[in-house]
């Protein structure tokens, strides 16, 4: 018990001690030993106390030796203490300051990097996302020789995966909505949302390892809206789900949902068999 009490004084005689000396030096104006003491906190990863010093050396050492590495070191002090928007800022910041300087590729670089560990889940908006690859794309066009460019074209194909898997979520609940008309608008149907949302998918991501799912919710979306359809246009959609099908068989011989694109193409022939016999038998009379 003793001894936790005198480990516990002595934590905070230490704490109190240390409080005392980051004031001082916070306090000083002697410019050199305070940017000195921010480099220490930084190295030992004290990155608070590093930012708050930095952020007051910052001004005062434009135009000396030590100018880019302190602003620098302050992005680098927030990328570390995972303030990330403050960092993209500062990196940009330093960027636009030292275009050809000491630092400015891993300024670049860590524009696109702080935006990425900001990004959000998929299902969340993902405006983020589409600045951290607007961000690392500059930094290819800018730096393509750069040994950080596998890193970068990794990080590019990662965000793009996420707004992949965002237009799979909407296109995926657009299909669960199915004949809810709620959320329509100007005659709208959840069934054409998500083909084209799917289709648009599709069309802008050419080479996501999700291009099975989309098309299984076109061509399940296909036969339900056939399905659902007013008698005048429903023989054009079984004929255009039943093309669908066999598209999708071709493509994907494999899947798993192999079986019900051909249990759709059964029910389409026997629709369009059905019409295709009416109508000829009106035609005779």
């Amino acid at each position: 018990m003793k001894k936790t009490i005198l480990f516990s004084i002595s934590a905070v005689l230490l704490f109190s001690s240390c409080a005392r000396e980051f004031n001082q030096v916070y306090k000083t104006d002697n410019l050199l030993y305070k940017y000195e003491y921010a480099k220490e906190s930084f190295a030992n990863g004290k990155y608070e106390r590093s930012i708050s010093l930095l952020q007051d050396l910052v001004t005062p050492l434009k135009g000396t030796e030590n100018a880019q590495e302190c602003l620098y070191m302050l992005a680098m002090a927030e990328y570390c203490s995972r303030d990330y928007e403050g960092a993209s800022e500062t990196f940009k910041k330093y960027y636009s300051s030292y275009p050809k300087g000491t630092y400015a590729e891993e300024a670049e670089f860590y524009v696109g990097q702080s935006l990425y560990m900001s990004t959000p889940e998929p299902r969340l908006d993902q405006s983020q996302t589409v600045a951290a690859i607007s961000a690392f794309q500059e930094f290819l066009d800018m730096y393509p020789d750069s040994k950080l460019r596998n890193t970068a074209q990794n990080r590019l194909f990662a965000l793009q995966d996420k707004l992949v898997k965002k237009e799979l979520l909407s296109a995926q609940l657009y299909y669960n909505l199915g004949s809810y008309f709620g959320n329509c608008t100007d005659g709208g149907n959840n069934y054409e949302a998500c083909i084209i949302t799917s289709q648009n998918a599709l069309k802008d991501y050419p080479y996501s390892n999700l291009r099975e799912n989309f098309a299984i919710l076109i061509m399940k979306s296909k036969f339900e809206l056939a399905q659902q359809s007013v008698e005048e246009k429903k023989l054009e959609r079984y004929q255009d789900a039943e093309d669908e099908c066999y598209g999708f068989i071709n493509e994907y011989p494999d899947s798993k949902e192999k079986a019900t694109a051909q249990r759709y193409i059964a029910k389409c022939k026997e629709y369009t068999k059905e019409n295709a016999t009416s109508g000829a038998v009106s035609s005779l009379h």
